[in-house]
């Protein structure tokens, strides 16, 4: 009798170690696991940030549509809505850039398409070229002609655009949204006179990138 008594005295006590030592390693996971959930929504609330932008005045003014860093400023040939030579801005956006796009100039978004492609890092600039993408073409005053490429990335696999094809857009106001690292051409008139330089970052809606002549 003594014995068995001492056996489930043992047993009681050894489940109650054990309910312990659960009830321990439970809590700490739950720790853990509110941790980064809440790591989650800090790091979702930054990256989704929306602040209202400053617009320059000036008529001639041409705002940079993107929040990011300038790696490209060349001549190229954009055949579908500039028609021909144009001079390009490229402006990369990395996963820690505002990821809304602000229109460049006020207009009528005469343009609008949709291309499929690939989804390269928009590190590399053939990104440009090749990965899914939106052409937004606005014709602003006099007959001027700006577009704006939104182009997806490796984690960017959605583009958001907020405009519609034969809207009238103001300088600076929300034109789409590209989720996570990105790349933005603008695309400028031969005429038109760059205002920044490679390396600079620019905020979208803000920095005057350019000034019509």
């Amino acid at each position: 009798m003594i014995f068995w008594t001492l056996l489930a005295l043992l047993v009681v006590l050894a489940a109650g170690l054990l309910a312990t030592i659960v009830a321990k390693v439970f809590g700490a996971i739950a720790m853990l696991l509110i941790v980064v959930w809440g790591l989650f929504v800090g790091f979702t609330l930054y990256f989704f940030r929306d602040p209202e932008a400053t617009v320059p005045n000036g008529a001639n003014v041409v705002v940079s549509p993107a929040h990011g860093k300038v790696d490209i400023i060349d001549q190229m040939t954009e055949a579908s809505f500039m028609g021909g030579p144009c001079q390009r801005i490229s402006i990369f956006l990395s996963v820690i850039d505002v990821h809304v796009q602000n229109a460049p100039v006020s207009g009528r978004l005469a343009f609008y398409r949709y291309t499929a492609g690939q989804f390269l890092s928009a590190l590399k600039t053939e990104s440009a070229e090749h990965n899914e993408n939106v052409l937004l073409g606005i014709e602003a005053g006099g007959g001027v002609k700006i577009g704006v490429r939104l182009i997806a990335g490796v984690l960017a696999r959605r583009i958001v655009p907020f405009v519609k094809e034969g809207e009238e857009i103001i300088r600076g106001e929300r034109i789409s949204l590209i989720q996570f690292g990105s790349r933005t051409d603008l695309y400028l008139p031969v005429s038109a006179k760059i205002k920044i330089k490679m390396g600079d970052r620019v905020v979208g809606g803000e920095t005057v990138m350019a000034a019509l002549e």
